[in-house]
């Protein structure tokens, strides 16, 4: 077998942001399957400071558009994800949740395309303002990082898988 033939690999080439959406909501099976693969993500120290909020609710969806500067897409996803951390979970945490919630994020968006549906990460916290306003709508805890939003739903548009490495990203041993 062809190693770009591997299941996985193909999964992960082939996951590509997707911001339009059918009007069908995603299964209940599938959505605790992706919660399941974003808990399963790697974290430092394993010390798991991940929450993950699942959002369904047309009304909430959308006011979380309305309020993320680049979150349109939720007017149509019938999904949202936000991903969370607990920084006073240990030092640990404190350090790397990003990191830790960020990987869960990536295994969010791998798994939504390997089970035919698509996605997109939205980022919150670095986005001005962004934070403040997810934590309000969604009624996050202060002490709860806001990480980012992934929409999904059943894509609307289909993107080629990515191929090769960018020109002048590849390194060996050196810069």
């Amino acid at each position: 077998m062809a190693l770009k033939e591997n299941e996985a690999i193909r999964a992960i080439l082939g996951r590509r942001s997707i911001r339009r959406f059918e009007e069908k909501a995603v299964e209940k099976e599938k959505i605790e399957l992706l919660v399941e693969c974003g808990s399963a993500a790697p974290s430092a120290a394993n010390s798991r400071p991940c929450h993950f909020i699942v959002v369904t609710d047309r009304d909430l969806l959308n006011r979380l558009g309305e309020d993320h500067p680049y979150g349109k897409m939720l007017f149509e996803a019938p999904l949202g994800i936000v991903v969370c951390g607990n920084p006073e979970k240990s030092d640990f945490a404190r350090r790397y949740w990003e990191e830790d919630c960020s990987a869960a994020m990536q295994n969010i968006l791998i798994a939504a395309h390997a089970i035919g549906l698509d996605g997109v990460w939205l980022g919150v916290r670095h986005a001005e303002g962004c934070e403040e306003a997810v934590r309000k709508i969604i009624s996050i805890p202060e002490h709860i990082a806001v990480l980012g939003i992934a929409a999904i739903g059943y894509g609307k548009e289909k993107k080629e898988p990515h191929k090769g490495i960018d020109e002048g990203t590849l390194h060996l041993n050196r810069w």
